[in-house]
């Protein structure tokens, strides 16, 4: 895939990938569509094929899609280093906004200030929403796959914890092989990277052997617990970042590093940010009352959950062509993407909504959000800024 007239500069790609950190606002969609007006129309990195393909395994895999197609194009650019400068450069504007917000959020008292954060917790009740409603009309648009669906809330509800929403995409994957084949496998036309296939399976032992082995360390030092909590919420996403809520909820709230008001606060911020979602992660790295916090904190929460996307994308990108055409591989993933479907939604009920919708004007705001975002197609900046200022303003009149 790379020539001469594709080879450039990790500067390059950093002050590409620094503008798009600083611009992309709403979502991995969103800016899979700013990549493509910047890379293709705009600089001609790549043509739509190749582009389209990139975009197709990215969404295939477990992690962060927008951020992993980033990392590719930079990886493709100007080789490894390209790609650390276009991950740098898409992450770092979010990601500093989200450990200012997290020393910020924790300064802020009185009725205003409060009802500015309760205003994020209800933007986090709309959006979430919206997300749930727009992956259940993509991901599970047959009775097979809302059955998955509905029979991972049950999972999730019956067992709880981290492990069940793992057990849930397992089980999801299983039954995806018994009740989701068409028949057909789509044909791949990625072309050939920079990732031998002996770097590929490097990479994807390192993924499998960190999985294994941070639960069996995280309490033999300062920072192990942060990094394997992260860590395995990101190795385990499927179906864009929202999805990730549930893993964090359960690995930071769950623990005790943090309330679960200061987490849906975050949450709802991190929906006006530029860049990736998963900065979200420096939020509670800083905010959170484990060890490290603060910007070692965000670091550590930053690394451990980008990480995993990147490794399992080093792993696919060589063995992309036979993974793509597999029917069975095919079938798997439309089970295990239903079954997100089910865990966000229960995310949804508990504890975005439980937590966040305390009386019936509560309900009224939230919905107000989702409308907006739903039917009137309002960018999530805005709706972020309604809420919060009708928070803070109901905060000061109470």
């Amino acid at each position: 895939m790379v020539d001469a007239k594709r080879a450039g500069s990790a500067i390059e790609v950093f002050l590409a990938f620094l503008k798009l950190g600083l611009t992309s606002f709403g979502g991995p969609i969103a800016h899979l569509g700013y990549f493509r007006d910047e890379f293709v129309t705009r600089r001609g990195w790549f043509d739509d094929r190749a582009y389209g393909d990139l975009v197709a395994l990215c969404q295939f895999l477990p992690g962060p899609a927008s951020s992993q197609v980033g990392f590719a194009i930079g990886l493709e650019r100007a080789g490894p280093l390209g790609a650390a400068a276009a991950w740098v450069g898409f992450t770092l504007p979010s990601a500093l906004l989200m450990v200012a917000f997290a020393y910020g959020a924790a300064a802020l008292d009185g009725p205003i200030a409060q009802g500015v954060l309760h205003g994020l917790k209800l933007v986090a009740v709309a959006v979430v929403a919206q997300a749930v409603l727009g992956m259940a009309r993509s991901l599970t648009p047959d009775r097979q796959r809302a059955a998955i669906a509905v029979l991972a809330v049950a999972v999730m509800a019956l067992l709880g914890g981290v492990w069940a929403q793992v057990g849930a995409i397992v089980l999801g994957g299983i039954l995806g092989l018994a009740l989701c084949r068409d028949g057909s496998a789509q044909r791949e036309t990625i072309e050939e990277v920079r990732v031998s296939r002996r770097s590929g399976l490097l990479a994807l032992v390192l993924f499998v052997f960190l999985l294994a082995i941070l639960p069996l360390i995280a309490a033999g030092g300062p920072g192990l617990a942060l990094f394997d909590t992260f860590y395995r919420a990101g190795a385990l996403v499927f179906g864009g970042g929202h999805v990730v809520l549930p893993l964090l909820e359960a690995g930071t709230v769950g623990q005790g590093w943090l309330t679960q008001d200061t987490f849906l606060a975050g949450y709802g911020a991190a929906q006006a940010m530029p860049g990736p979602l998963f900065t979200f992660a420096a939020y509670l790295g800083a905010a959170g009352a484990q060890v490290p916090n603060g910007v070692p904190g965000a670091m550590v929460a930053l690394a451990g959950i980008f990480l995993p996307g990147m490794l399992i994308l080093l792993a696919a990108l060589p063995f992309w062509r036979q993974l793509r055409a597999d029917a069975l591989a095919q079938a798997a993933m439309r089970g295990a993407n239903a079954a997100v479907v089910g865990i966000l939604a229960l995310a949804l009920y508990d504890p975005v909504f439980t937590s966040a919708v305390l009386t019936p004007l509560d309900f009224a705001i939230a919905l107000a959000g989702f409308v907006a975002l739903i039917s009137w197609k309002v960018p999530p900046l805005f709706v972020v800024i309604s809420l919060a200022t009708t928070g803070g303003l109901l905060g000061a009149a109470a």
